[in-house]
């Protein structure tokens, strides 16, 4: 196996131990278990820390979003429900964010210019291209004038939500679940 073949081993189980787990209850020793290394053998590939090796998954995380949610959102045209719902099948077959943790447990414990340099990722990588597709449709008078940050906040955060249903007990798939919810959220609860 080559080094850069072996970085990478790291960096994605590096990325799927912080996604599942987040930063505070991860250890370097977790990721060297993972890829069954010894921790010591992992410093040769992390020179600069846990904390640098977290940057650099997650920044690598939110650009893998940003990149997919533009492009999804791109080829559905002028259609909000469709860049919607594509939004939501790329967000569904992801790993969670997990924002309230990503915020109130990791966040806290990094450097400042850490935790501002992820808040500026998340927003670019998830909120800016469903609170971009809103504003299309608001200027092309498809819908009403609001507050599109809190909307797109909103959408997203009840996207990313559905990864906490239950697998059992549940009628419907996550997608279906999020196509409904975008259906209501666009038509409204309220008879006509």
């Amino acid at each position: 196996m080559t080094h850069s073949e072996a970085r990478e081993r790291v960096l994605n189980a590096a990325e799927r131990l912080f996604s599942q787990k987040g930063f505070t209850a991860v250890t370097l020793r977790d990721i060297a278990k993972e890829i069954g290394i010894n921790h010591t053998s992992l410093y040769h590939h992390v020179p600069d820390g846990k904390e640098a090796l977290y940057m650099e998954v997650t920044t690598r995380h939110f650009a893998r979003h940003e990149r997919a949610l533009t492009e999804i959102i791109a080829q559905s045209g002028d259609d909000l429900q469709s860049q919607l719902r594509g939004a939501a099948e790329w967000l569904l077959s992801q790993p969670p964010v997990d924002s309230i943790r990503l915020v109130n447990v990791d966040m806290p414990v990094l450097e400042p210019r850490h935790a501002e340099q992820l808040t500026d990722l998340a927003e670019r990588a998830l909120l800016n291209p469903i609170r971009s597709a809103l504003e299309d449709a608001q200027a092309r008078g498809k819908i009403g004038e609001h507050d599109m940050v809190l909307v797109a906040g909103g959408i997203l955060g009840m996207i990313e939500s559905l990864h906490a249903v239950p697998a059992f007990g549940v009628e419907k798939t996550r997608l279906q679940m999020a196509h409904e919810l975008l259906d209501i959220f666009l038509e409204g609860l309220l008879k006509r």
